[in-house]
């Protein structure tokens, strides 16, 4: 069966720096991935990001947060699809650049 054409995405902060969807996870800047579609561009973001259940503060056994992430949210973050990127569309679904946050979720304090 042949690999399935993937696309390189930019995912953008779109949201002010003071709109309250912020509250729920600080922005995460520019990230770029490989990814089959935009909607698939948000989901590779958001599994690269640490869960809840990947850190010893988990809230309760077997409960991701992958679902709650920043880019998965319309509001957030815009999907742009690149023409003629600076990376190659073959490989892997993936991170290509950014992503240097390495907690998404906000801590008390």
């Amino acid at each position: 069966m042949p690999e399935e054409p993937l696309k390189i995405f930019r995912l953008v902060p779109d949201a002010a720096a003071t709109d309250p969807n912020w509250d729920l996870a600080q922005p995460a800047g520019e990230v770029v991935v490989r990814a089959r579609s935009a909607a698939d561009a948000r989901i590779v973001a958001a599994e690269a990001e640490v869960d809840f259940l990947d850190t010893a503060a988990k809230p309760g056994d077997g409960v991701s947060t992958s679902f709650a992430s920043a880019f998965r949210d319309e509001k957030l973050y815009r999907v742009i699809e690149e023409d003629g990127a600076a990376f190659p569309a073959e490989g892997p679904r993936a991170i290509l650049s950014g992503l240097a946050r390495p907690d998404p979720v906000k801590h008390g304090g």
